[in-house]
């Protein structure tokens, strides 16, 4: 017994070392100024320059204007349909993905990753190319006789999404494909072999197991697509607005520091508070059915 208690402790010790300099560094780089920018949310007026005391008069200016609550429920119902879009697109690419061959499952896996290695602003003014009046889309609708004339296909909400979901599908392709991996094809099998047809072995086997790779990739798309402000501002115009475009003004337009920190944190809070919820309301439905003995 003593021996596997100084084991578990030289474990311990053994992976402290290697903890250490990815805590600094999220401690160093992420952790104190998240605090700086907290502090200067609570600060009083316009300016950080002299400015001195605490005050939650940035956090009542949010709240108590209509404007900037409409613009966080439109950020937060932009983010959920996103989610949503990515989840329905990307499962069957993922669980495709997970039951192919490996040799096969290179090629098909890189081309879902080159989008991830193209510059955020080189994908949006493609689509901005794609979708304008002059665009292949609107060229395509007239060639096909669909459309009498060019379309504004821009800066509207529906631009917005589709694009959203274009740069976060990969994220739950990769997500459900990790997990699905792990899932023993021997399951459908015995499945099949109960007189379940495959729509049933898809919900009752399927769906709970690769619940993991469901809200790791949910998760990671909703915190995404909540802070976005690059594809809202040049794909979604004026019509499209999100908190994050927003902080942008308020911090490098106006220098505003104080109420873009607090629109910043508040942001935060209803992202991680939301994705908790999703979470905890999204993992019951989706093992249901499923028994570990």
């Amino acid at each position: 017994m003593k021996s596997s208690a100084a084991e578990g402790e030289g474990g311990k010790k053994h992976w402290l070392p290697l903890l250490a300099p990815a805590s600094l560094t999220l401690f160093v780089f992420l952790l104190i100024p998240a605090a700086i920018v907290l502090r200067i949310s609570f600060y009083p007026g316009t300016s950080t320059i002299g400015a001195t005391g605490y005050s939650l008069a940035q956090y009542v200016k949010f709240f108590g204007d209509s404007l900037y609550l409409s613009v966080l429920w439109e950020t937060v119902a932009y983010a959920l349909i996103v989610c949503l879009g990515c989840l329905v697109l990307g499962f069957p690419v993922g669980y495709s993905l997970a039951r192919h061959p490996p040799a096969k499952r290179r090629l098909r896996m890189l081309l879902v990753i080159v989008p991830l290695t193209l510059s955020l602003v080189v994908v949006v003014f493609g689509w901005m190319v794609l979708l304008g009046r002059q665009g292949l889309v609107n060229n395509m609708l007239l060639w096909l006789g669909i459309v009498a004339s060019p379309q504004q296909l821009l800066f509207n909400r529906t631009a917005v999404v589709i694009v959203l979901i274009q740069q976060f599908l990969p994220f739950m392709i990769l997500s459900v494909m990790n997990v699905v991996m792990q899932i023993d094809p021997v399951l459908e099998q015995a499945s099949t072999s109960l007189r379940a047809n495959r729509v049933r072995t898809f919900i009752k086997v399927i769906i709970p197991l690769s619940t993991p790779g469901i809200l790791a990739g949910l998760s990671l798309i909703f915190v995404m697509a909540v802070s976005a402000f690059v594809t809202p501002r040049l794909v979604g115009g004026p019509r499209a607005q999100m908190v994050g475009g927003f902080i942008y003004d308020q911090i490098l337009t106006t220098s505003n520091w104080p109420f873009g920190a607090a629109m910043a944190f508040i942001l935060l809070a209803v992202g991680f508070g939301l994705m908790a919820i999703l979470n905890a309301t999204l993992i019951r439905p989706l093992t249901r059915g499923l028994h570990v003995r």
